[in-house]
């Protein structure tokens, strides 16, 4: 039985999977090496790189009369090599031995890759094996280039100048094509080298490049198409709002589709009943365990929120403020994957903003009190909204000054308060969807409870920052349209406004304060903080 695939590149026989090549145009693909172009192959990492060039590799390998012989190479085993070239060259050549053996059925290159003097001449050690290689292969050859910005420093500088120092002899005696895949468009490379002490770019040391292709994620007809392969092979349907909830919190983020799909219909415990559809709310719960089992996929991108530059980019997403990021800080984080590509500027997909703030207050969650008794919650089983802001204000007045203080993320420091509160409270049994406006000065929480005598709860909470030299009055009456527009977006029961005062003077006596108010007849409750 097949399955949804999580790790390393699909297996048609025992993965679900889109067409590799269907995602990218064989056609245009064959165009560029028939062509005889050089180009680059970039996208976030776990969206499906390696299964393209693996299945262009077959393609190209399968052609009729011998066309083109085709070679892979993963070349992050030289990562560990750093700025020693001759290591680094060591390494690559061991890696083109393996392929030649194992793929094209050549022990002559693989015995010549063996040999070669990678640490007397390493910084022409790739080019002459790939001139003996192309020069003894009957036909064309293509080299395609994994990992390709796992290399740093001179040793990444000295692969892309050898590949460029060929390219003249293409292709009776260099590769024909050469793909480089990575993270990152090779323009975008900033080399520190070692022994220059000198910045190259990447556009400098491979302007030979033709094209950039960039891997998107799935589309809407891919998602649905996955999730039916599983329906095709076990019988297992998906309700309509459990393949919409797919798309809406994943946006087709291959990894995060897989999965989701794989918590959803092989769970580490019992699996579900085959003849019961896949429900909206078992989306919600594949998303909550996926989150909180910390897989590396998600891991591995909290922790780029460390770095200066991530954090120049992300914080003004999460409090709402304006951006002050350059554009080498926009198109690093864009290569993540953790913003989507295209204008506006926003987070990627509901997990990843769901996971970003959950990273960035994890020890203040973990160091509050158990929630031991439902206290917000009515005799009826409805969430008490009311009851829970008047708590948060309490919470607030007591620990914001230590908490946003030692927050990473400062500018975002009171939303994120707010939003780690009103996840270890509520997130037991509903969930908050967040909406980030940049520049907005505002944050969108929608509390959705299930349950109750009133049945699902939607709650709005809008969060503002009030600042010196801010009118307070245009602020909450700015807060209250916006939380009113969010409200008819959402459809939401109530709606809550909470105003940050950031001013420096105020006492917690003027700012802690409860107003009814409302905004073109909708009712919303204004919380001083």
């Amino acid at each position: 039985m097949r399955d949804f695939n999580t790790a390393g590149p699909v297996r048609a026989h025992l993965n679900y999977c889109v067409p590799p090549l269907g995602r990218l145009g064989a056609a245009e693909l064959l165009s560029l090496v028939r062509t005889e172009r050089y180009f680059v192959l970039h996208a976030p990492r776990q969206t499906g790189k390696t299964s393209v060039l693996l299945a262009l590799r077959d393609l190209l390998n399968g052609g009729t009369e011998g066309e083109y012989r085709c070679a892979y190479i993963n070349v992050e085993p030289a990562q560990t090599a750093r700025e020693d070239v001759g290591r680094a060259m060591g390494a690559i050549a061991t890696e083109i031995a393996h392929e030649a053996e194992d793929t094209l059925n050549d022990p002559a290159t693989a015995e010549a890759a063996r040999g070669l003097d990678t640490t007397g001449r390493p910084d022409v050690a790739l080019g002459t094996l790939l001139r003996l290689w192309t020069k003894a292969s009957a036909a064309p050859l293509a080299l395609l280039i994994d990992e390709i910005d796992a290399l740093v420093g001179d040793t990444l500088v000295s692969v892309l100048r050898q590949l460029r120092a060929g390219y003249a002899h293409r292709p009776t005696a260099f590769p024909q094509s050469v793909v480089l895949c990575g993270v990152r468009d090779v323009r975008d490379y900033r080399i520190h080298t070692g022994s220059g002490r000198e910045v190259i770019t990447g556009g400098s040391a491979f302007n030979i490049k033709a094209r950039s292709l960039r891997l998107g994620d799935f589309t809407r007809a891919e998602v649905e198409n996955l999730l039916g392969q599983h329906t095709d092979e076990t019988g297992q349907t998906f309700a309509p709002d459990a393949v919409d909830a797919v798309w809406e919190q994943t946006r087709g983020q291959p990894w995060l589709v897989n999965a989701l799909g794989r918590e959803m219909c092989f769970p580490k415990g019992p699996l579900q009943p085959r003849d019961r559809p896949i429900s909206e709310q078992d989306v919600f719960e594949a998303r909550e365990a996926l989150i909180l089992s910390r897989e590396t996929h998600l891991d591995q991108l909290a922790d780029k929120l460390r770095e200066a530059r991530v954090r120049r980019v992300i914080e003004p997403l999460l409090s709402g403020g304006d951006a002050a990021y350059s554009d080498r800080d926009f198109e690093y984080v864009r290569d993540l994957g953790l913003v989507a590509p295209d204008p506006p500027l926003r987070i990627a997909n509901p997990v990843y903003g769901e996971v970003l703030p959950r990273e960035l207050t994890w020890v203040l969650q973990q160091a509050m009190p158990s929630q031991q008794t439902a206290w917000y919650v009515d005799a009826d089983g409805d969430l008490d909204m009311d009851k829970l802001l008047a708590a948060f204000q309490d919470f607030f007045r007591q620990n914001s000054e230590h908490w946003v203080e030692r927050a990473q993320y400062t500018e975002a420091g009171p939303q994120l308060v707010l939003q780690a509160f009103l996840h270890r409270v509520v997130n037991g049994r509903g969930r908050i969807e967040r909406e980030y406006a940049l520049g907005s000065r505002r944050v969108d929480l929608l509390v959705v409870w299930p349950g109750g005598q009133a049945g699902t709860g939607r709650f709005v909470v809008e969060c503002k920052l009030l600042k010196d030299g801010r009118s307070q009055a245009r602020t909450i009456e700015r807060g209250l349209e916006q939380t009113a527009a969010y409200m008819d977006l959402c459809d939401a029961d109530a709606g809550h406004l909470v105003v940050f005062d950031m001013r420096e003077g105020q006492t917690w006596a003027e700012k802690i304060y409860t107003e009814e108010r409302s905004r073109n007849g909708t009712p919303i409750t204004v919380w001083g903080a």
